[in-house]
């Protein structure tokens, strides 16, 4: 069994838990004795197989376990021992009296703690959690007791709205901005990008302008859309390795401002394009100006850092690819407006003629916050490069599915044959070769890529010794966010701008764990960097050797990458699902020396 099918196992089992003590104890007052007495014995053995649950998450990492191991399960534990040994005797005698009804009821409430924390709160369980989730139990406990008509003394709720009030507290003085009291008060000279070419390289100008426009989809639907130079895609940039690449950015009527990230390539801090971090937005009529050069190639894209969640969905990004290696080398966007998942641009028909013989590369790119399934039919091919690094010995591949997490790209080789092929996302047609194909792709399993390839020595691997080691845990819960209370997607409990910044030196050897404890998929981006691929759930790469910038880490998986720290300044580091990042999943990373300055991200 996965970890996320024990993380819903427990879930159910919790809820099973809390529908039997609270369904004993009702039965209890409507002085149903037999009833409750079943109920009580159901209760029982739920709750043993909620310990049994709780420790077998253990077992796929303390960050699975530790709310439950720490306070929910203990607090169900003991609440049911004692209503047992109240309850039991007196329900086998027939009585069921409100010293039976209460202690029932409280383990009933003392359960559905156990399902609303991981809901709400989620990870880690602090202090203030343990006092206020106890408090809420107990004062439950003395309402239904004095509704039941022989309760305690008002005086009695002191000590538990004392409890509650200290967890509160706690919870304040805990969750305070860690990076406050350190802003900056004079700005920062954030490395930027060289004035000159490589040498034998050229200078390539680009200028982009974002505005307001209108598409019409292959539909023949009109949707809004802001595009760069009115068009979406924006147009594209290309250039050969060791060009200086200059573009010119514009903002025409964009009100909440835009920038460009070059996402995945690894430019200077100062050209990165994160709001408040490396820039400031531009705002309509602004102007800024980007420069860096192109090294390494690959396969790549840019798209606004500025209130990303709704920029790129609506149409701000482009591609960015430096090299070409084929005759027939096409780069293939996947977007979607409206629920229309659209691939590639207007201007490129869904069937095109290509001779046989011909060498192919198609380039797949995830410009959406959520994954992508591909299938290619009608050939064997490779998959030559992942988030524009070339893997190493790539073999032929038939009839297997391809994931591609938000923002990554694929980069798939074949020589053209006299059939036709047909390249398919998330089972609808999406480009056809040579003709069109009706093979059924929906059954192909998924392509493993920790295991495609063949090994190669890196820099570094698991057994090294690291300057650094972060753990990110993400999760759901209520947590501030810009300051305001939401419903938050966490780090390690806490959501953006209240994550702790990851502090690192130039030259640092950093291993990162990114752990998912939520029901969602999160497609983890490091800005600045890219990370080498250690393990994914304890288990080794055995292929080809993994550098990527953007990983999916799907619900129970837990990924340890690493990276040298040799691109200086501030970087965002966050979930590429930019809702996701919007509803807090986002932190920093600084290198020492580099002034930390508020900003909206």
């Amino acid at each position: 069994m996965t970890t996320a099918q024990l993380i819903a196992l427990d879930l159910l089992v919790t809820l099973l838990a809390a529908a039997a003590w609270l369904g004993a104890g009702v039965a209890a007052a409507a002085r149903r004795a037999r009833l409750a007495l079943a109920l009580l014995a159901a209760a029982v053995v739920v709750t043993l197989a909620r310990i049994g649950t709780a420790v077998a998450l253990a077992t796929g990492g303390w960050w699975f376990a530790q709310d439950k191991l720490v306070l929910t399960v203990p607090l169900l534990a003991a609440a049911g021992l004692l209503a047992a040994a109240i309850a039991g005797p007196r329900l086998r005698r027939g009585k069921a009296s409100p010293a039976v009804v209460v202690p029932l009821l409280t383990t009933g409430y003392a359960a559905a703690a156990g399902l609303l924390f991981p809901l709400f709160i989620g990870y880690a369980a602090t202090w203030s959690d343990a006092l206020v989730t106890v408090a809420l139990v107990g004062a439950a406990a003395l309402v239904t007791w004095r509704v039941a008509g022989s309760g305690p003394p008002l005086w009695t709720f002191a000590p538990v709205l004392a409890m509650g009030l200290a967890g509160v507290g706690v919870g304040i003085v805990s969750g305070a901005d860690p990076d406050a009291g350190t802003v900056s008060t004079h700005a920062v000279a954030l490395p930027r990008g060289p004035d000159t070419p490589a040498r034998g390289g050229q200078v390539r100008r680009f200028t982009l302008t974002a505005r307001k426009t209108t598409i019409t989809l292959a539909s023949g639907k009109t949707v809004e859309a802001w595009g760069y130079n009115g068009q979406v895609p924006g147009p594209p940039i290309t250039a050969a390795k060791g060009d200086l690449i200059e573009v010119t950015l514009h903002n025409a009527d964009i009100e909440r401002g835009v920038t460009i990230h070059w996402h995945g390539y690894d430019v200077p801090n100062g050209e990165d394009g994160a709001p408040g971090v490396t820039q400031e937005a531009v705002p309509p009529g602004g102007t800024f100006v980007y420069r860096f050069r192109a090294d390494p190639v690959g396969t790549y894209w840019y798209h606004t850092h500025q209130a990303s969640d709704v920029g790129v969905k609506m149409g701000l990004y482009g591609m960015l690819v430096v090299g070409g290696s084929a005759d027939f080398d096409v780069t293939l966007p996947v977007h979607t407006f409206g629920g229309t998942t659209v691939i590639g641009t207007d201007d490129q028909p869904p069937t095109r003629p290509v001779p046989a013989g011909t060498p192919v590369r198609l380039r797949l790119v995830n410009t959406d916050s959520t994954p992508h399934r591909f299938t290619l039919a009608g050939t064997p091919y490779r998959l030559v490069a992942i988030d524009g690094n070339d893997l190493n010995g790539p073999g032929e591949l038939t009839s297997v599915g391809l994931r591609l997490p938000a923002g990554g790209r694929y980069d798939l080789s074949f020589t053209m044959p006299s059939t036709p092929v047909a390249l398919r996302v998330d089972g609808a047609d999406g480009l056809f070769l040579g003709g069109v194909s009706t093979v059924d792709t929906a059954d192909w399993p998924e392509l493993d890529i920790t295991r495609y390839g063949t090994p190669a020595p890196t820099p570094f691997g698991p057994d090294s010794r690291f300057d650094r080691r972060f753990t990110l845990v993400l999760d759901r819960g209520i947590a501030m966010v810009d300051g305001r209370p939401r419903y938050a997607h966490t780090v390690n409990g806490r959501a953006f701008p209240s994550v702790p910044t990851q502090v690192v030196r130039e030259n640092d050897l950093v291993e990162m764990t990114v752990v998912n404890r939520a029901f969602a998929t999160h497609p983890w981006h490091l800005h600045g960097h890219r990370v080498l691929v250690l393990s994914r759930d304890g288990e080794p790469v055995t292929g080809s050797p993994l550098w990527l910038d953007t990983f999916d880490v799907r619900p129970g998986e837990v990924w340890r990458v690493a990276f040298r720290a040799t691109n200086p300044g501030e970087w965002m580091n966050h979930c590429h699902n930019l809702n996701h990042a919007d509803l807090g999943m986002a932190l920093h990373l600084r290198y020492e020396g580099i002034q930390p300055h508020h900003h909206g991200g």
